[in-house]
């Protein structure tokens, strides 16, 4: 029996849920909250809420401050060059329609997009749609039978019609970490810009967005233990240069009249409107909480639990995992049992799980499946959430077959 999380209590959700007997296991999906942002956002809403960048008055200056230094903060967090290269949007969904549009200007009839067979449809469907107004290809890279990008075929089919390669650096589905340096090297000899959409892999460990080499990199506030509403893009200064504004208006505006107006470079001048102020203060909050963690203690924890999970699923008749998962989640299917069933007997039992495509259509397509149950973790579970899991999954399972 694995301790129980040290963690655990920074979580008022978590004892709350474990109140009403419910088990929280779609962490993948969106995280509970530390004690320390819901301090930061009852202190933000309660002295003094304001806008940001445009008021001369004390509550505006300190908005701004407490916005601006959370921003300092995700830089630090990335190890961005300059807080100048984040950017902050309304979701990892919202940065990623910013990049299709805002470097649309770049593409011309026949060049060529390419993403992989695994991508969430955040990472799938503004491409595909850019491709279909401007008239690109879109060349899908295979994966493995394990979960992972084929290397040799992804490298093949980058070439130089290639002007971008969209891939997750986790699989929200899979759980598989994919090979990024391979990839973002070969994409960067080829004069592509790459696109990295970190949304999962950012939530496990630190990682250094320069060491990475990509030119954009993505983020969810909302899993990452901040608010929801609130995402993040990293760029690289000569990438974000080629980033046209895309939304208008706000304190992205530099000088306007009635017939024409300049803008402001980023990152301001990509965040039009007002921002989701109380939202990026928060975030920041969560990154200060998450800063004072020991990291490698954190990592421990997590692998021990996720490998009761893994253990537990393929000791079991007729559950098939897929993929090969190395961190946070194991998506699965039973045979002869549908897996919104399967969700169903799991939710009478109080185990909160996610059942479904987990918008990943294609992917499941692919894989000749309409859907499969995924079980994801966070720092706050422990091993008593996966032996819950697994006494109801067994209950349901005798009832179902």
């Amino acid at each position: 029996m694995f301790q129980p999380s040290p963690w655990r209590a920074d979580f008022p959700a978590i004892a709350a849920l474990q109140a009403q007997q419910q088990t929280y296991l779609d962490s993948a999906a969106t995280s509970q909250k530390p004690q320390a942002l819901l301090d930061a956002l009852a202190h933000y809403y309660g002295h003094g809420a304001a806008n940001v960048h445009r008021a001369q008055h004390l509550p505006g200056a300190l908005a701004t401050e407490a916005f601006e230094r959370s921003r300092e903060k995700v830089a630090a967090w990335l190890n961005a060059a300059s807080p100048q290269q984040i950017v902050f949007t309304h979701g990892a969904t919202s940065a990623l329609n910013l990049l299709a549009y805002g470097l649309e200007h770049g593409f011309q009839a026949g060049d060529e997009i390419a993403v992989s067979a695994l991508e969430h449809h955040a990472n799938l469907l503004p491409w595909q749609q850019l491709a279909q107004r401007r008239g690109l290809r879109l060349v899908v890279l295979p994966i493995d039978e394990q979960g992972f990008i084929d290397l040799g075929a992804a490298l093949q089919l980058i070439g130089p019609r290639t002007r971008l390669v969209a891939i997750s650096q986790l699989s929200n589905v899979l759980g598989t970490w994919q090979p990024l340096a391979p990839l973002l090297a070969h994409a960067r000899a080829q004069g592509a810009l790459s696109v990295v959409d970190g949304a999962q892999g950012v939530v496990h460990g630190r990682h250094d967005v320069q060491q990475l080499g990509c030119d954009f990199y993505v983020l969810s506030s909302h899993k990452l233990y901040g608010p929801d509403g609130v995402g993040v893009l990293y760029g690289r200064a000569q990438a974000l240069a080629h980033v046209k504004h895309w939304q208008f208006g706000g304190e992205m505006v530099h000088l306007a009249d009635y017939h024409e107006a300049s803008f402001r470079h980023a990152p301001l001048g990509l965040e039009a409107g007002t921002p989701p102020i109380a939202g990026v203060i928060g975030l920041g909050a969560s990154l200060d909480y998450l800063a004072e963690l020991d990291g490698d203690a954190v990592a421990l924890h997590e692998a021990r639990v996720h490998q009761q999970l893994l253990h537990g699923l393929n000791e079991r008749q007729g559950i098939r995992v897929l993929g090969a998962p190395q961190t946070a989640l194991a998506s699965f299917v039973v045979e002869g049992v549908h897996n919104a069933d399967i969700a169903h007997v799991l939710t009478e039992q109080g185990i909160a799980v996610r059942a479904g495509h987990h918008c990943a259509m294609p992917l499941f397509a692919r894989l000749g499946l309409n859907g499969a149950i995924r079980v994801s973790l966070a720092l706050y579970n422990d091993g008593d959430d996966v032996q819950r899991f697994f006494a109801a999954l067994d209950q349901g399972l005798e009832l179902l077959r």
